[in-house]
């Protein structure tokens, strides 16, 4: 699997690729300097179970520890996951 992050103006993703096709996507908004909004998080059918959307989430997390930014999830998965797991906390806005 390989993950790409895009960017364009306020708006990135984090996405995953096998074989050149797209398997899952996580989608934020740049909020300000410090802060981005986790806002979609969408893994093909075909992929499901197979924890591709707490992976992509990871690479969120790093993304922000990296670059000193906090996250907002508004996304229903991310939310969950910062609910359930407490070492990626830290980055919680």
């Amino acid at each position: 699997m390989l993950i790409k992050k895009e960017e364009t103006g306020s708006k990135g993703a984090f996405v995953a690729y096998e074989e050149n096709k797209k398997i899952g996507e996580i989608s934020y908004s740049i909020a300000g300097t410090d802060k981005i909004i986790v806002d979609h998080t969408e893994v093909d059918p075909e992929q499901k179970g197979k924890s591709i959307g707490k992976i992509l989430l990871q690479k969120v997390v790093e993304h922000a520890r990296d670059n000193n930014l906090k996250i907002i999830p508004l996304c229903p998965f991310a939310k969950a996951m910062f609910e359930k797991n407490v070492d990626i906390r830290d980055v919680l806005a």
